[in-house]
C-alpha cells in the first residue's frame, strides 16, 4: 500500500513540475515525421532490397533491364527540362519586374493565391477549359498545366533573391559606366543564381514525379515517371515501385547538395567583395 502511495505522489509530483517549454512544441512534429516520412522511407528501402522475403538486387535488376522503365524516365527529365525553360523564361522576368518596380506584396500575393487551392482541383479546372475551347489533350497540354502548376515555385525564389540584393552593387557598376544591360547581365543575374537554382529544383523535381497532372491532362496518353510508380504499386509490383521511389529520391538529395553547395560558393563570393 506505501508503494503505491509513493508511487502515485512520485508521478504527481513530476506532472506538478511540468513545464511547458519549446521543446515541448517539437514533439508533434517529431511524432509527425517519424510516421509519416521516416517509417515510410525505411519501408520503401526495405522492399527495393527484398524479393520473396530475401535480401536481393533483383529488384533494381528488373528495372535497369527495362528499356521501357528507363525510357519513361528520360522522357520524364525532357518533360521537366522544357517545363523548367518555360518556368525560367516567364519567372525571371515577372519576379525581376515585381522586386524592381513594385514595393507592396499584391502582385506576390496574385502569384501565391493559386497555390493556395488544391492542384487536383486546379488541373481539373484546366482541363475543363481545354475540354470547353475544343483543344485536343496531349503532351502539350501536359506541359501547359505543368508550368500552370509550378510557375510560382520558380518566381517566389527569384523574387526573394532579388529583393534581398544589395543595391550597392548595381549603383557602383552604374557609376564605373556600365549601361543598364550590363548591370542586369553582369550583376543582376549573376547574384539572382540562388534564387534560379532553387526555383529550377523545385520546378524539376515535383514535375518529373508528378502522376495527376500528365493522366488527366492527357486523358492517359502522357505517360510520365510519377504514373509508372503509381502503376507499379497498384499492380503490387513493390519491389520494383520502392526502387523507382528511391530513384526520385536519390535525384532530391543530389538537388539539395548541388543547391547547398552553390549557396556556399555564392555566399563565399559574396565575402570576397
Amino acid at each position: 500500500m506505501n508503494k503505491a502511495v509513493n508511487f502515485f505522489n512520485s508521478q504527481f509530483k513530476k506532472v506538478k513540475n511540468f513545464r511547458i517549454t519549446r521543446k515541448v512544441f517539437s514533439y508533434p512534429y517529431i511524432l509527425f515525421m517519424l510516421l509519416f516520412v521516416v517509417i515510410p522511407l525505411v519501408m520503401i528501402l526495405a522492399n527495393a532490397f527484398m524479393a520473396g522475403g530475401s535480401f536481393t538486387f533483383q529488384n533494381f535488376a528488373d528495372f535497369f533491364s527495362s528499356p521501357s522503365g528507363l525510357l519513361v524516365l528520360l522522357e520524364s527529365m525532357l518533360v521537366g527540362l522544357f517545363t523548367v525553360v518555360i518556368c525560367l523564361a516567364i519567372g525571371f522576368p515577372v519576379a525581376y519586374f515585381i522586386a524592381k518596380y513594385t514595393k507592396s506584396g499584391t502582385l506576390v500575393l496574385l502569384f501565391i493565391l493559386p497555390m493556395w487551392v488544391n492542384f487536383l482541383i486546379r488541373t481539373l479546372s484546366t482541363k475543363a477549359l481545354f475540354d470547353l475551347m475544343g483543344i485536343q489533350l496531349g503532351l502539350g497540354t501536359v506541359i501547359f498545366g505543368m508550368v500552370y502548376n509550378f510557375l510560382p515555385f520558380m518566381i517566389l525564389p527569384i523574387h526573394t533573391t532579388l529583393t534581398n540584393l544589395d543595391k550597392h552593387f548595381a549603383e557602383a557598376a552604374g557609376d564605373l559606366g556600365a549601361s543598364e544591360m550590363q548591370v542586369f547581365l553582369k550583376v543582376i543575374v549573376p547574384l539572382s543564381l540562388p534564387g534560379v537554382v532553387s526555383g529550377i529544383t523545385m520546378v524539376f523535381i515535383p514535375t518529373i514525379s508528378t502522376f495527376a497532372i500528365s493522366s488527366l491532362l492527357s486523358n492517359g496518353m502522357v505517360f510520365l515517371f510519377g504514373d509508372s510508380i503509381y502503376t507499379k504499386f497498384n499492380q503490387g509490383l513493390y519491389g520494383v515501385g520502392s526502387v523507382m521511389s528511391l530513384i526520385m529520391f536519390a535525384f532530391v538529395l543530389v538537388s539539395n547538395m548541388f543547391m547547398n553547395k552553390f549557396n556556399k560558393a555564392q555566399t563565399a563570393g559574396r565575402q570576397l567583395w
